[in-house]
């Protein structure tokens, strides 16, 4: 809006500016932005810069975060994506789609009961439908007939729970390997992790506790399905960017 009310008034110096010196077009309109010059010198970096205040995001571990970041970096470069890589030129795309698929249908329980305690009925009924015939009809979920009927998928998590109840979000955080994240929602994964396990959903808590292959694959299926990549941004400011892009996203998906 700021920005906005800051154009109009530049529109309209620039528009009295015209008329002052008599400069109107023969349909009686002026143009200011005609004469507007910019400056070449200033480039993204320094325009980065002077908008630096409006990216800054409580985070007194600033310095634990950057080290763990640049971590993830170098795991992600030399051992997430060349397992994905290896992933996909093994396993053909309709597997691929029922491992996300089956995955995603385990991911519908921690759903479930975050839709509960949020009091959200309609999504409750919504995950509960879904979970129901994707399991049945989907054969334990390798396929997604839910989608084809019209069902939604939602993602609610014990991190949301507790925002939408007005716990704040705390310090910002830099999980090992999971990336981003915040104090709240760390011990929101926790618990997430814990409802998963007590359902243990055709036993695969059981099953992926004495087979590290299940989590493995659960891994790589994650890293599979995640479109960010590390330096994608180009920018010296990346950290910075992402820190505030995953704020704000939680926020919205907290006011949903």
């Amino acid at each position: 809006m700021a920005k906005r009310s800051l154009l109009a008034v530049m529109l309209l110096l620039s528009g009295a500016a015209h008329a002052q010196t008599g400069t109107v077009d023969e349909d009686g309109f002026t143009h200011p932005l005609r004469d507007l010059e910019f400056n070449p010198g200033l480039d993204q970096r320094e325009f980065e810069r002077a908008t630096f205040d409006a990216l800054n995001i409580y985070d007194p571990w600033e310095s634990l975060n950057r080290r763990m970041y640049y971590f993830n970096y170098r795991l992600d470069q030399f051992v997430m994506l060349p397992a994905v890589r290896g992933y996909r030129y093994v396993t053909p795309k309709i597997v691929r789609t029922g491992v996300s698929n089956f995955f995603d249908n385990l991911g519908e329980i921690p759903t479930l009961f975050n839709s509960v305690a949020q009091l959200k009925g309609e999504r409750a009924m919504t995950t509960t439908a879904r979970l129901l015939f994707n399991t049945i009809l989907g054969i334990g979920g390798i396929w997604d007939p839910a989608s084809r009927m019209g069902l939604p998928r939602y993602n609610e998590d014990f991190g949301q729970t507790l925002g939408f109840y007005g716990v704040p979000h705390g310090p910002y955080l830099i999980l090992p390997a999971l990336g981003p994240s915040n104090l709240r929602d760390t011990a929101g994964q926790a618990v997430d992790f814990g409802v998963e396990r007590q359902v243990d959903y055709f036993s695969y808590a059981e099953a992926s506790g004495g087979e590290f292959g299940l989590t493995a694959l659960r891994l790589i299926d994650i890293r599979h399905t995640t479109p960010l990549r590390y330096g994608q941004l180009n920018s010296p400011f990346e950290y910075e960017k992402v820190r505030y892009v995953y704020t704000r996203a939680r926020e919205l998906q907290i006011g949903e």
